[in-house]
């Protein structure tokens, strides 16, 4: 999957981080360990990557090395107390990933493939009920102990077990378990043909068993783990910290890659920094400030206005420091005001449909954004998986297969409008209007069961229709006020609550919140996280994705058909069934993004040209370099 990080979330998506294993996936197949095992496997098809190849086209394998590269806080994050990304509670350090590896590496410039980084070669069985990676002879933790099939299993069954985040007991359900073969060799099996799957386990990120074990031979538990260095095979080591304000990461000078015979050719064109810094920053302004100071080297920018206004000044004038808008091919996925529909004010779909309404975008576009965003009008916007992609259509053939049968065993989870055209989101631009917009949203509150009287909107019981926005930072607060006063206007109360980034975590975890701004990550090639996004275990369990709190057996099901899709067609069609569904169902109100990524960067920065499917902040650790000034 291919993450972006549009407008304001990469806060929440750090959150949420599934470190390594949601970065971007890849992979095809081979078939069995023996004769046809291989370097790289693509999910549908052939991978792009012939085995034996040099580098990513996407990479400047002359790039030099060396310096620092000095970088503020991702997102909101103001703080953190942990150097463990696998556990739910607490707030993981900025850069921590730059510590693991996984058995493949996937490639930026391919929807769905995987090539071997601890891993030589990759077979799937012909069956395809399970996937077989030998690792490297040379591949080494950061304690130069071997990285054994061992590590592998011990990592995959802790993230699985009750110690780690929740949330990859959702996305590896369908992993039976791993198998140590060998020393140097694992196998995971699988519940059920899924040609995700084997791409999922190759970028489980890997730790050495001896994490956490302490000298005298006893051992921390996974879950206490916090400033206990990491021990994985990663390029980088921790070199210093101050608890909450900032960390350094330094070069391993005795990494494992650098012992082999030519180049490792996923490494090639990556990390180039002999030093990566991070400097976190309370406030937003004084970040800016820290970054026309020289205090760091590239910033990313999501906030329209400040990126409009806000980077100019002397240095710009002079060309010292220098701003691109870069584009990408990501799906820009969703982002929108989430309701949690575990409570009862959001259970009837007409009020969450009437609360779109109160929303203009139009004007927000104009007022606010400069004119910088287009409309989200799916869950899988910007990509050919959207039911919107071709404009407002009608299902297709695929579609209906899907559909029809589930609309005649659960039809209360499978609204009308599915089978007509996909709406688009609600619009005031001519001849629609705000006022327009608001009588229909009047019109689906009073069917609802709500009137307006005595001053306030109010069900048969007189209880006013109340409720509590949550956001992590103030910054998001102007583009709430418009809307609280066109909800004001239909005599809905609401109250904002702002918080730091790790009381928003806490609350978010707990699913303690009416609505709140999401943002779900982009995938180019969807599968088992829309278990933890949209299914009915995870709105279950804390901190799952499910902060909607879906529990549909439609939903389930069209998952189901995603996560067994054997082609891109069945994948198209299950998307957008799914798509559809989801849609019409009103669970979120779709806000905006950008098909751009919005960096400013001192002028000694130099990078290649970017991938088809990027993050910025991760593109800019990987594959950028500095050429010091002379």
């Amino acid at each position: 999957m291919h993450l972006t990080n549009p407008i304001r979330q990469l806060a929440q998506n750090s959150r949420r981080l599934l470190p390594m294993l949601l970065l971007i996936l890849v992979g095809t197949g081979a078939v069995s360990i023996t004769a046809n095992a291989a370097q790289g496997i693509a999910q549908y098809g052939k991978p792009k990557y012939a085995d034996g190849f040099a580098h990513f086209d996407y990479v400047n394998p002359n790039a030099p090395k060396g310096g620092t590269l000095t970088l503020p806080n991702p997102g909101q994050r103001t703080s953190f107390d942990k150097f463990n990304p696998f556990t739910l509670r607490g707030v993981t350090a900025p850069g921590i990933e730059l510590m693991f590896e996984s058995l493949a590496e996937g490639s930026a410039d391919e929807v769905s493939s995987i090539y071997g980084l601890l891993a030589e070669d990759i077979a799937i069985a012909p069956d395809r009920l399970s996937v077989t990676f030998r690792i490297r002879p040379e591949a080494k933790f950061s304690d130069g102990s071997a990285v054994l099939a061992a590590d592998v299993k011990h990592s995959f069954d802790v993230l699985m077990s009750g110690l780690a985040h929740p949330r990859y007991k959702t996305t590896f359900a369908d992993v039976k378990q791993a198998v140590v073969l060998s020393e140097r060799t694992v196998r995971f099996d699988f519940k059920n043909n899924n040609t995700e799957l084997p791409i999922m386990v190759g970028t489980l990120p890997i730790f050495s068993r001896n994490w956490g074990r302490r000298p005298n031979g006893s051992v921390i538990a996974f879950d206490k783990l916090a400033f206990e260095a990491p021990l994985g095979s990663g390029t980088y080591l921790i070199e210093s910290f101050k608890a909450g304000k900032s960390i350094v990461y330094k070069r391993n000078p005795h990494y494992w890659a650098n012992d082999l015979s030519k180049p490792l050719n996923v490494r090639v064109g990556f990390y180039n920094f002999d030093r990566v810094l991070y400097k976190l920053y309370g406030d937003d302004a004084v970040r800016l400030e820290a970054f026309k100071a020289g205090e760091f080297d590239a910033i990313v920018e999501y906030r329209a206005k400040i990126w409009a206004k806000g980077y100019v000044g002397s240095k710009f004038g002079e060309g010292l420091l220098l701003k691109k808008a870069f584009q990408n091919h990501n799906g820009a996925g969703m982002q929108g005001f989430a309701m949690n529909v575990r409570r009862p004010l959001f259970k009837d779909p007409r009020v969450r449909e009437a609360l779109g309404y109160a929303l203009d975008f139009q004007w927000l576009n104009r007022q606010i954004f400069y004119d910088q965003y287009g409309r989200i009008n799916s869950y899988f916007t910007n990509s050919d998986l959207s039911a919107n992609f071709d404009g407002p259509s009608k299902p297709t053939e695929a579609e209906l297969k899907l559909l029809k049968p589930l609309k005649t065993k659960y039809p209360q989870w499978v609204p009308d409008a599915v089978f007509g055209l996909m709406p688009a989101a609600p619009s005031t631009a001519s001849p629609s209007s705000l006022r327009q917009n608001l009588r229909k949203a009047r019109e689906l509150l009073m069917h609802a069961g709500w009137q307006y009287r005595d001053g306030a909107l109010r069900n048969e019981q007189g209880e006013p229709f109340r409720f509590e926005i949550v956001e992590d930072g103030g910054f998001f607060l102007r583009v709430i006020s418009s809307y609280i006063r066109n909800l004001e206007k239909l005599g809905i109360g609401v109250d904002v609550r702002t918080s730091d980034f790790a009381l928003h975590q806490k609350r978010m975890n707990e699913y303690e919140f009416d609505m709140t701004t999401v943002r779900f990550p982009d995938s180019q090639n969807p599968g088992n996280e829309l278990w933890d996004r949209f299914g009915s275990q995870a709105a279950k369990e804390k901190g799952s994705d499910n902060v909607v709190g879906i529990q549909s057996p439609v939903v389930d099901a069209l998952i189901d058909a995603v996560t067994k899709a054997q082609n891109r067609d069945e994948l198209r069609a299950a998307t957008r069934a799914l798509d559809r569904v989801l849609w019409n169902s009103y669970y979120v109100i779709p806000q905006w993004y950008n098909p751009t990524h919005r960096v400013a960067y001192r002028k000694e920065m130099q990078f290649p040209e970017p991938p088809l499917y990027y993050s910025a902040e991760p593109w800019i650790m990987q594959n950028w370099w500095k050429v010091e000034s002379k």
